[in-house]
């Protein structure tokens, strides 16, 4: 399999979602929401004050995430995403969103949430070092970086596991391993930003 170089752009992900109400069965699977019981069950009840999801997509993590946050903002590079998971999530007045393309642009302010959950593997290995120093400066101490990806056979720059090694390659003196968990087709890792 040859994979493509390049991070995948806005153009790809706004055409899948323009293209499928269901874009990888995110709303529908007993396999997504399986994965998220764990993604929430990992994070063990913590309140967080400030939360980031990256990809955000239609909002189906990003309504269960807003349980944990005292302020989310979700971010994602499709426009047609972001009004599917704004109409969600809008219950939740203290849950923002932005149309970004993580990590060329990004916040500005500290969380002590970020979730990267299916997303990391799109990067280039140059963008992945880019959201590893994004992180080193705006995630904060104390702050937790979670991390869930499918290891199965992907044709996007990186396999899950391969995306999960290159950014903790990254940040090898930033982060504790608070978790570390293989399921059948995806693993969950967490890691917690520690003192300089």
């Amino acid at each position: 399999m040859t994979r493509p170089k390049a991070s995948l752009g806005g153009d790809y992900f706004e055409s899948m979602f323009q293209g499928d109400e269901d874009p990888w069965g995110l709303e529908s699977s007993p396999y997504e929401q399986a994965k998220y019981n764990h993604t929430l069950s990992a994070l063990a009840g913590r309140v967080y004050a400030q939360g980031l999801e990256v990809g955000c997509a239609k909002g189906v993590l990003t309504s269960r995430l807003a349980m944990q946050c005292g302020s989310l903002l979700a971010i994602d590079v499709s426009g047609t995403a972001l009004m599917a998971a704004s109409a969600r999530c809008a219950p939740y007045g203290h849950v923002a969103f932005a149309e970004m393309a993580f990590p060329h642009q990004a916040p500005v302010h500290a969380f002590d949430l970020v979730v990267l959950s299916e997303v990391v593997y799109y990067w280039e290995d140059r963008d992945i070092r880019r959201s590893a120093e994004w992180i080193r400066l705006h995630l904060e101490i104390g702050g937790d970086l979670l991390l869930v990806h499918w290891t199965g056979e992907t044709d996007y720059p990186q396999s899950g596991d391969d995306a999960v090694a290159k950014l903790q390659d990254a940040l090898p003196a930033a982060m504790d391993v608070i978790a570390a968990e293989r399921c059948p087709n995806y693993r969950l890792d967490l890691w917690r930003r520690r003192a300089a």
